[in-house]
Parts: structure tokens; sequence; C-alpha cells
């Protein structure tokens, strides 16, 4: 497989055999059947992002289906593990990655700067949720710009996904225009500063402040018993979102999954909460114009 070069650095590329995944939740379009394993190409790059006073490189996990495409695009957001930042381990949600590839999704998962092997320092420390979601969603951009330098993406289907901090980049990003995102789904997003006194608050008027800007439609993904997000911050929140969006944005739907294991707050990591999640992501899609068949 040849790697595309422009202001790259190709780390490796594998075949590699998904394994058995849990059926998707019986739905009128659902099988109930276990998904068949598939075989997809992984790739591992260093994507270029401009930066002040030198460019820096952005670690990045690339999932390919099988043929030459073009196929739609997901970008996964990771959220952050407890520790310093440049040694959390490269994001892969192998499981997760797997219902968008075996439904005809090219996925890339960008490991934001200061994580892992990314360049550059990790955004964090400040009671300014606002513009530390702003900066972590340029790696967005960055990462949206080099996939469009892929021949077989098809750039005009994008959607944007981030779980946990990489729930509030991805809400942050939807205030950039780009073109062919569709939209945009947040799993749990948000940024817990215990330092900050009023965080919550915060919090609220940052997803306020994002609503204002927004410009696609969104799925929110909340439960009941979150460690980060205790209730009812998750539906301040949301709300504080939706009265402030307007146009495409105000097409925003939250979607709660009551209580889920021990915390809700692993829902899109843990595989167990697979089919309770791919449903609603399917409904999404699918009112996105988008294909993603919940029995594929």
């Amino acid at each position: 497989m040849r790697c595309v070069t422009r202001l790259l650095s190709c780390l490796a590329t594998v075949l590699a055999l998904l394994p058995a995944l849990p059926a998707p939740a019986q739905t009128g379009a659902g099988t109930g059947q276990a998904a068949p394993r598939m075989r997809f190409t992984e790739q591992v790059v260093m994507l270029p992002k401009a930066a002040i006073p030198s460019r820096i490189d952005l670690e990045a996990t690339v999932f390919k289906p099988p043929g030459e495409g073009p196929f739609p695009l997901v970008v996964i957001n990771h959220g952050k593990a407890p520790g310093r930042p440049f040694t959390q381990g490269r994001a892969r949600f192998p499981a997760q990655s797997a219902e968008f590839l075996r439904r005809g999704y090219v996925v890339v998962l960008p490991m934001r700067q200061g994580f892992a092997r990314s360049g550059g320092a990790y955004v964090g420390g400040s009671c300014d949720i606002e513009s530390n979601g702003m900066m972590q969603a340029d790696d967005v951009v960055a990462t949206l710009d080099y996939m469009a330098t892929l021949p077989y993406i098809d750039m005009e289907r994008i959607v944007v996904i981030g779980q946990s901090q990489g729930g509030l980049t991805t809400m942050a990003f939807s205030t950039i225009s780009y073109p062919g995102v569709r939209g945009v789904v947040n799993f749990a997003g948000g940024l817990r500063n215990l330092n900050c006194a009023d965080w919550e608050d915060r919090l609220v008027d940052t997803f306020a402040s994002y609503g204002s800007a927004a410009r696609y439609p969104s799925l929110w993904v909340y439960g009941d018993n979150d460690s980060y997000w205790p209730v009812p911050l998750p539906g301040r929140m949301f709300n504080a979102y939706k009265a402030q969006a307007r146009g495409e944005a105000a097409n925003a739907r939250l979607f709660d999954v009551g209580e889920f294991a021990n915390d809700s707050h692993r829902l899109f990591s843990a595989r167990e909460g697979i089919p309770l999640w791919v449903p609603e992501v399917a409904a999404f899609f699918h009112s996105l114009g988008l294909p993603f068949e919940t029995g594929s």
C-alpha cells in the first residue's frame, strides 16, 4: 500500500482482523446476529499542523475498509485519560471504529497536541473552557486538511464524533465552517477542572457560546450516572446550547441513556455500550442523508 507523502511520515501499515463484536440492538432493520469478521487497513501517520513558531505533527490512526472508495469519513476525537497526556496511548477504539468501517466509512482518530506522540504542549489547566475547546478544535481542522489529500476519501460526507474532552472538542469544532461536514456527535462531552470553583457554570456557558455560533446538526449522548457530569448538568449544558443554536445547528437532540453499568461516562468506550448507541447514531446519520444500516 502506497503511503501519501505530502508532509507525512508514515509510521506503520498493517492488515488487522477484527474480533467478533456484539450484535447491534434489535431493530426493524437489524438482524440480531453478531457482526461478521472483516479485514481493514490500519495506518498510523504523523499529519502536519501549522503552528507558531514552527509546524508540529499530530499522531493519527486511519482505518480504511476494503475497496478503492471514495468512502465517507468519520473523525473520532478521544478523551483525556488520568495522568500526563504524553503518556496516553494512541486512541484506536477498535470495536467502536468497526461499527463505521463495516458500514463503508473511513475512520480517523487524531491524537491532539501534546497527547501520545503528537508534538506541541497539551492545552489545559485554565478555567477558560471555551478557549480550551477552540484550541483543541484546531487539531480537527488539521486532521481534515490532511484527510482531504487522500484519494479514497469522499470529503463531501463527513461526520465528527467526540467522547469526553473529545466531545467538547467536537462541539467547539461545530462552530467552524468546514466544507463537507454533515453533522457532529457528542458522547459525554465536557471538561472538568475542580481547581475552578465554578467549573460547572463555566461549562454551561461554554456550550451556550458554542451554540450561538454552531453550524451543524448534532446528537448528544449522556447518561444519568456519569462520574464526570452529575445530573442535572448534562441537561443544563444541552439546553444552554439549544437555546442559542440557529439554522442547521438548531437540529440538536439529546439522547439520555439513563444509567449505564457503573458509569455512563464509559458508554462510548465500553464494548457493551455499542448496542445502546448504534441505533441512535444510525437514525442521526440517516437524518443527514448518510448510509448507516443497523443490520449491515
